[in-house]
């Protein structure tokens, strides 16, 4: 059985339980092979490369996007990645080659950066174009050390394994993304080999155009929709749980077991990522299922994605939800009876490229509920001067989500439970096909929220 696997940054960081836990665990000889493993940076190296994804810190692409010396920053990173080596020496890896081989890689990229910055000082080209351009050289560096480690290791331990670098560092032609992994694995046979590619791949279009830090799950899917494998499968440091455990306690929680894509979009879409939905899409349309793994947990099947599930009996097989959003309630008296005034209130929030999450209307108003980080000054400003009255409240989500989950008395119960806590519903709604029902509550009561509806409903 023929399949793509994708290992986190975290993962990877434990590179000997990926050995034991996933490469090695329950396999011997032939059977170890037929699998092509995508693999992120190890944990913190693409914050050092381009900024924490966290906190915003800098990393070395800061320095040359505000057009500061970057070079020794570049040099230290290559220092830092080559003290990690020593880390994964005792598995294997051979610590020269492997120091050798991200220096080469670092003083490569420091001079197709220096003169990507030349030509950014001239001041005659499009400065976005060309510092997209050095954030994908940088971030490619993050996958090309780790998946060089991770076959300089395998071989070493008498593994036949094939280093697919998609990042095309000597690579001249100007292919698509598409092109470029089709053209990688053409001529591979999996049967004989375990593949390992680098979450990075270089093309025309520029993964992180679209999709920034996520491109090593588009990677994942692309390489997936190519071969077609029986089963694509993500590794990650803890299960795809009902509720978060340190919300509600691990003994008041379960992996989800199975499920279907619509719920991986609706978990998504409160930002609790199965997969990135713009990678979860093409194994949706072209039938691939997904599996979701706990790296530590070896011997646990993890959570089947596929496209058609649907449970056969009545449960909430997530809840979950979010306190980074805002709710901004639009009021104005002539909205009544108005044809297409949501219309025009909504390409307010498409020309500043403001998504929501949430969205209920009366009468005379429309609240919709956005992430906070995207209440942006100039979307309260052209509200403000659209509308008589906007008003803006800092709020928190929480959602019932499953694949069965329309029975008579569930929104009864779920707001009984929450009035029981003493929690105020601002808002609720749900769609017609049922697979997410939202409450908005106060942002100080989300944790309590989650708590009341896993206790009555989960």
């Amino acid at each position: 059985m023929l399949t793509v696997e994708k290992i986190g940054g975290t993962s990877m960081t434990a590179f000997a339980d990926v050995l034991d836990n996933i490469i090695f665990h329950g396999r011997q000889g032939a059977a170890l092979y037929n699998r092509i493993f995508v693999v992120s940076a190890y944990a913190n190296v693409t914050n050092w490369l381009l900024e924490n994804k966290k906190t915003g810190a800098p990393g070395v692409y800061h320095r040359i996007s505000q057009h500061q010396e970057f070079r020794a920053a570049l040099q230290d990173v290559a220092a830092k990645l080559q003290e990690l080596n020593k880390n994964y020496e005792p598995l294997g890896l051979n610590l020269a080659v492997a120091d050798a081989f991200i220096q080469q890689r670092i003083d490569q990229a420091q001079t197709y950066l220096d003169s990507l910055v030349n030509v950014l000082a001239s001041g005659y080209v499009n400065s976005a174009n060309i510092l997209q351009a050095a954030r994908e050289i940088l971030a490619s560096i993050g996958e090309a050390h780790s998946a060089f480690n991770s076959v300089n290791i395998l071989q070493n331990l008498g593994v036949n394994a094939t280093l697919v670098d998609l990042s095309g560092f000597d690579d001249a032609q100007a292919l698509t993304i598409d092109e470029r992994i089709k053209q990688a694995f053409a001529n591979i046979d999996f049967a004989t080999t375990i593949c390992i590619a680098t979450g990075y791949t270089k093309g025309t279009e520029g993964i992180m155009r679209e999709f920034d830090r996520g491109y090593s799950e588009v990677t994942f899917s692309k390489i997936a929709v190519a071969v077609r494998p029986q089963e694509a499968i993500i590794h990650k440091e803890y299960h795809l749980c009902s509720a978060d455990p340190n919300l509600v306690g691990v003994d008041h929680c379960r992996p989800v077991g199975f499920t279907n894509y619509d719920v991986a979009d609706q978990l998504a879409d409160v930002g609790m990522e199965a997969i990135h939905p713009k990678a979860s899409k093409p194994l949706e349309i072209n039938a691939i299922d997904l599996r979701i793994k706990n790296t530590f947990e070896p011997a646990h099947p993890g959570t089947l994605i596929t496209r058609d599930f649907v449970s056969p009996d009545k449960h909430i097989e997530v809840i979950t939800g979010t306190d980074k959003v805002v709710m901004i309630d639009i009021h104005d008296p002539l909205m009544v009876g108005t044809a297409g005034f949501d219309l025009h209130l909504m390409q307010v929030f498409y020309d500043l490229d403001v998504s929501y999450i949430f969205k209920a209307t009366s009468a005379n108003s429309i609240s919709v509920l956005v992430w906070a980080k995207d209440l942006k000054p100039a979307l309260t400003a052209e509200l403000q001067a659209k509308y008589e009255q906007v008003t803006i409240e800092e709020a928190a989500l929480v959602c019932l989500i499953g694949s069965n989950i329309d029975e008579p008395g569930l929104l009864a119960r779920a707001a009984g439970a929450l009035a029981e806590a003493g929690i105020n519903i601002r808002s609720a709604g749900f769609a017609l096909r049922k697979v997410n029902i939202q409450f908005i509550v106060g942002r100080e009561e989300y944790r309590p929220a989650i708590v009341a509806l896993n206790q009555a409903v989960g």
